[in-house]
This record gives structure tokens, C-alpha cells and sequence, in this order.
């Protein structure tokens, strides 16, 4: 007598495995020469033409380092092209009024941001950048190095706010660990 084997699948699709019947999926590799990656990136061949070049990020934005995309075109073609396109884009630059404030990576208040201007950082500079910027410029405005200059005497009140903002900043990160 002939043992029947009994399955799981009733018949019924949530029963069965997922993709288990699947061939395994194509995988498009970057059209750079000797580049291994997977081309995810497509990249025109040519301006207004449907076929495409498909690079990895990196080779991607080696290519469009070098891209031109008023090529071919006369000053005044490219002028009324560009006028054409920001006409059509305006919406997109009036709704970044909408967007997050400033550049970085949110972590940091609107104060932080402005005392970082002060002091001539970038958004994501450590403590001890901002340490190290506040005492130089500290150095070139303290009263003691310009006695009796008042925009020097304003500048150092202005660096010494700044650091005291981000001084404390840095304490309340610390202390929420």
C-alpha cells in the first residue's frame, strides 16, 4: 500500500510560502566597465533619447559630474529653456519655505544653528571644534588684546553668548546620555 503524503497547503494562498515558487530576480549590473555593482541608477545615453546607461551610485554621480544638459543648444535655446523650467517648477522652491529650517541633522535648536553661524562652523561640528573656534576667535577680540575697541569688545560678547548657548546644549546631551 502506498503511503500518501500530506501538505500543508489547503488550497488557500496564505497557507504557502512566500515567493517560494520564484525564480531568483534579475539583478542589472552597472554599465562601467569591470564595475561589479548593480546598476539601479538610470542615466540618459544622450540628450532626449529613451535609451539609458544604468550605473551604481558611484559611477552615477561620476556622470553627472561631467553632464551638460543645455549641450548642443544656442544661448538663447538654453535661456529659454531654463525660464521654461523654472516657471514650471516654482511650486517646488515656494513649498521649501514649508520644509525643515536649515541644513543638519535635526538634532541641534534654532539657537545652536545661529551660534554655530557666529562662530563660523558647520551644522555637524563636535564640542570640541566649537571649543576650539571659540577660542580663536575669543583670542583675536578679548578686551585685553584691544583695549577701548567697542566692536571688538561686541564681537567678544557675541562669540562668548555663542559658546555658552552651545556649551550648554553639549551639557544637557551629555546628562540625557
Amino acid at each position: 500500500m502506498t503511503r500518501v503524503r500530506r501538505s500543508n497547503d489547503w488550497g488557500f494562498p496564505r497557507w504557502r510560502g512566500y515567493e517560494g515558487a520564484r525564480e531568483a530576480a534579475q539583478v542589472r549590473l552597472c554599465d562601467r566597465h569591470g564595475c561589479t555593482e548593480p546598476g539601479s541608477c538610470p542615466a540618459p545615453k544622450s540628450p532626449n533619447s529613451p535609451e539609458r546607461w544604468y550605473f551604481c551610485q558611484k559611477h552615477a554621480a561620476e556622470y553627472n559630474a561631467g553632464w551638460d544638459y543645455f549641450a548642443g543648444l544656442s544661448a538663447e535655446e538654453a535661456a529659454e529653456r531654463e525660464t521654461t523650467e523654472r516657471a514650471e517648477a516654482g511650486g517646488y522652491k515656494e513649498s521649501a519655505h514649508y520644509g525643515w529650517a536649515g541644513s543638519g541633522d535635526g538634532s541641534r535648536s534654532r539657537d545652536e544653528m545661529r551660534a554655530l553661524e557666529v562662530l563660523g562652523l558647520d551644522p555637524d561640528a563636535d564640542f570640541e571644534t566649537v571649543k576650539k573656534a571659540w577660542r580663536n576667535k575669543a583670542k583675536e577680540v578679548h578686551p585685553d588684546v584691544r583695549p577701548g575697541d567697542a566692536d571688538a569688545a561686541k564681537a567678544f560678547q557675541t562669540f562668548q553668548v555663542a559658546y555658552e548657548v552651545l556649551r550648554a546644549a553639549e551639557e544637557r546631551r551629555e546628562w540625557r546620555g
